[in-house]
């Protein structure tokens, strides 16, 4: 009788070797500490987390040992390591060491080291914030206010809630992310009442303590504030300004803005130095043609319900139809060795989507959950902190395929066929489907690595290339 075993391997040796040149497992053994009477390390049961959290295609994410019963764990994790070793017992425990080391510095130095390896451009930090809601009691008791200075686990509660779900408790997760791949940075797991223009000076401010690099910090307009503005006076930033600034709202209702030589199209501006919180700053008032013509609607449509209240004035309506499809961005950035253009400012905070689509990432039913179901804090934030290493870890094998494809003048085919040289990592992961380890009688072969799918792995980071060798483990 002939002895016969399959193993799948999948597109799960691409996600090993991302993490291997991140050297997540390393980082974390330092961290934590290895245990002799372990069977399995601390590193490697993040490793296996990380796989199990990109590992989807079709099916959401279930942190059991039963996602790596069909998988060839050795190779993926370690020699002698068993499916059986990732139970919730370890999970839990490797969760808790984390929290307690804590999460921030240990994504921080991560990120930090895909910075230096990778020549990621640092220039440019993005701050945003994001919601996740919760399903449970999560009996948490409010902190008092002796115990909002100290480390402690978050508060989970209903606030602002950005899923359009006011009638759960949630958590808030702050993300800085690199313009350059759009690669996560820092992350903090905040309350779920928190209010983002009464954190983002503070986050700014660790940041900015914790890294080794410049970088202008761009944000929303939460971190405008006199009290953040102190607190970041040694930082370079570009914000957006509040309207609900009196200067702010006076400005964008009165300034002629001009036609500019190096227009961006369906933009105008008009540009003002100013000085607030005790600091001279750039305000540049931008009029985006396409959202003046829907304002202008709107006003419109409000005008006819004033109207009929008599509430609206003349005077009223043409500040309003001034203001329409106007914002100002501010920054600090008036020397002139280190002044950029409007335009550039623009683009620059335009780029503020990078975030965006960081969290649209973290929320994708197909990813972990859209929803948790997690019953201690402590174990929520961990999760969030796993969850934004799988970002990080495919948005640097994104950053690196993309970028060694222009390079080298190459193209792949896209789901439609079409030849390019921007393919999302989740479209290399579907073509990598069905490969396979075989055993037979003792013999190890990877089966079904086709050609054009050892094409597409000399773009991807190096490590990645040993898992889909017969004999590598």
């Amino acid at each position: 009788m002939e002895e016969i075993e399959i193993k799948n391997i999948d597109h799960l040796g691409i996600i090993a070797g991302i993490v291997d040149e991140l050297e997540i497992v390393k980082k974390v053994n330092e961290k934590l500490k290895i245990d002799c009477r372990e069977k399995i390390t601390s590193g490697q049961v993040v490793k296996a987390i990380i796989l199990n959290g990109l590992g989807f295609i079709s099916r959401p994410l279930y942190l059991f040992s039963q996602f790596f019963q069909d998988k060839e764990v050795e190779k993926l994790l370690g020699k002698g390591v068993k499916s059986s070793y990732l139970n919730d017992d370890k999970i839990g425990r490797v969760m808790d060491a984390l929290y307690k080391y804590g999460l921030s510095n240990i994504f921080l130095e991560i990120a930090s080291l895909a910075v230096k390896k990778f020549r990621i451009e640092t220039q440019y930090s993005h701050l945003d914030s994001t919601s996740f809601h919760l399903h449970g009691k999560y009996e948490s008791e409010k902190p008092q206010e002796e115990e909002m200075k100290k480390d402690r686990p978050i508060y989970i509660s209903k606030g602002y809630s950005r899923d359009h779900r006011p009638d759960l408790k949630q958590c808030v997760l702050d993300l800085i992310t690199t313009q350059d791949g759009e690669m996560p940075l820092f992350i903090r797991v905040g309350d779920g009442n928190e209010s983002d223009k009464a954190v983002f000076g503070k986050i700014a401010v660790q940041f900015k303590k914790q890294i080794d690099f410049e970088s202008v910090l761009v944000s929303d307009s939460a971190l405008y504030s006199q009290e953040n503005l102190k607190l970041v006076k040694e930082m370079k930033w570009i914000t957006r300004v509040p309207l609900t600034l009196k200067k702010a709202k006076e400005l964008v209702q009165t300034v002629e803005v001009e036609e500019n030589e190096k227009e961006i199209k369906g933009y105008k501006w008009k540009e003002e130095i100013v000085k607030y919180a005790g600091i001279t700053q750039r305000w540049i008032v931008f009029e985006s043609e396409q959202r003046r013509e829907s304002d202008i609607k709107k006003l419109e449509k409000m005008i006819e319900k004033e109207k009929i209240k008599e509430k609206l004035k003349t005077e009223e309506i043409k500040k309003r139809q001034k203001q329409a499809g106007r914002f100002i961005l501010a920054t600090n950035l008036v020397e002139s060795e280190n002044q950029k253009t409007p335009v550039e400012i623009l683009e620059i905070y335009k780029k503020q989507q990078s975030c965006e689509r960081g969290f649209g990432f973290l929320k994708d039913p197909l990813f972990f959950a859209d929803s948790l179901f997690v019953k201690k804090p402590e174990r929520l934030e961990t999760t969030l902190f796993l969850m934004s290493l799988c970002l990080l870890v495919y948005n640097l094998g994104q950053r690196q395929l993309r970028n060694n494809l222009k390079e080298s003048e190459n193209k792949l085919k896209n789901q439609v066929g079409k030849l390019t040289n921007t393919p999302s990592l989740r479209w290399i992961f579907q073509c990598f489907q069905g490969i396979h380890l075989l055993t037979l009688n003792g013999d190890k072969k990877i089966v079904n690595l086709t050609e054009e799918r050892k094409f597409i792995l000399e773009f991807l980071p190096s490590s990645c290339y040993r898992y889909y060798l017969s004999s590598a483990s």
